[in-house]
């Protein structure tokens, strides 16, 4: 439970890509410090519902920060910048984060060189659109649409879609907990610290295993397909009469389990025995197995499945997901001492110690600069005059 309690991280970020990166290492008990502009601060702050009546904790904001603290600080003074050196090393920060845009590194004296003289074995990680060589903003659809992410969702005669997810923030966020956890081990066995540059392009490309390895080796196109598998049938969405399920027959002897219950019988033909009988008729054929399902609840389909193994799933709602029974007992808690306002959030990909020492609940999301008193002037020195001088002149 206490491995990473002593691990310190501070995290210049904004938007989701880094947010999401620190609140997986506050999973692990770490203490994450997030930085922010003390005049505009981070723009997530400003979306979503104004759940609890005050400025910048609007509803996106609270999904993935909590358990974390809040600095501002402006690094574009030099008073500003000193303040940041001295977090370096008086915090004895172990981890520094940033998802500036590299131009702007030397500038605000965040540039792992700077770091490094500071504090020799820090694990300092640069996450960009496109490299420490580009200075190009990056949004996730921008990302989706250049990576071929899109060009692989969608219905394959209609218009490219992107993801339900933003898995360029959010993958490019599980690739860096990685290489993060590889510098720790590799300062605990060396006593070096790390220079970690993160392409958010290149984490998304790395999911394209198959159309990559197709495209460029055997000259076969991979496109978007619907809810179709390129290799596999059948594999789809079906109608119900009260829903949608998913199903997903993976082999020959899947698809015998289907056609000898009663009410796929008529499905049983020689031309389908083989899978690649199937996959050539794949249309015609999820159009047959389409008017048997519209005619049954998916609830009964899905117990049918399950009595023959063959894997399937009812097309759940959000609400749905949520009453899960093995979600439920994983989701996380926060409650905001304030105003005794409570949010539920998405279960960790794993329960941590940590997590389980605290019951799976997290520090309330943290309002703009509130650890400002805590940590400025309980841990730098700094006294109230100062703390408010620094304020009125907005370098904190």
């Amino acid at each position: 439970m206490d491995l990473f309690k002593n691990l310190t991280v501070l995290s210049l970020e904004q938007a989701t890509v880094l947010p999401y990166l620190t609140y997986r290492l506050a999973h692990d008990g770490v203490e994450v410090i997030r930085l922010e502009h003390p005049v505009y601060g981070d723009p997530n702050r400003h979306i979503g519902s104004n759940v609890l009546n005050e400025e910048r904790m609007n509803s996106y904001f609270l999904c993935i920060n909590a358990g974390k603290k809040a600095l501002t600080l402006n690094l574009a003074e030099q008073e500003g910048r000193d303040i940041f050196h001295r977090l370096i090393t008086e915090l004895k920060i172990d981890v520094f984060t940033t998802n500036q845009l590299p131009r702007n590194y030397e500038k605000l004296g965040i540039d792992y060189e700077t770091l490094k003289a500071l504090k020799p074995d820090i694990i300092w990680l640069g996450v960009t659109g496109f490299g420490p060589d580009s200075n190009e903003g990056a949004y996730d659809p921008i990302l989706q649409a250049r990576s071929g992410l899109m060009e692989m969702t969608g219905e394959a005669t209609g218009a490219p879609q992107v993801l339900g997810i933003p898995l360029p923030d959010m993958g490019t966020s599980e690739h860096a907990y990685g290489q993060l956890m590889k510098a720790l081990y590799r300062r605990e066995a060396t006593g070096e610290g790390a220079c970690i540059n993160l392409s958010m392009f290149e984490s998304s490309v790395s999911w394209l295993t198959v159309p990559i390895t197709f495209t460029a080796s055997f000259n076969q196109k991979s496109t978007r397909r619907g809810n179709t598998h390129a290799f596999f049938c059948p594999v789809s969405v079906y109608k119900t009469s009260d829903g949608f399920i998913y199903l997903a027959v993976g082999n020959d002897r899947q698809w015998q389990s289907l056609v000898s219950q009663d009410i796929f019988k008529s499905l049983d033909t020689p031309a389908y025995e083989k899978n690649a009988g199937r996959i050539g008729d794949v249309g015609r054929l999820n159009q047959l197995i389409g008017e048997i399902t519209v005619n049954h609840k998916a609830d009964d389909l899905i117990r049918l499945f399950k009595s023959i193994t063959l894997p399937a799933s009812k097309i759940n709602t959000l609400a749905e997901v949520v009453t899960d029974p093995l979600v439920a007992r994983r989701l996380l808690y926060s409650t905001d001492e304030k105003t005794g306002t409570g949010i539920t959030l998405a279960p960790p990909p794993y329960m941590t110690p940590w997590l389980e020492h605290s019951d799976r609940r997290l520090s309330f999301p943290p309002r703009f600069g509130e650890h400002n008193g805590d940590i400025y002037g309980g841990r730098l020195g700094y006294d109230a005059a100062a703390l408010t001088e620094l304020k009125e002149r907005k370098i904190i």
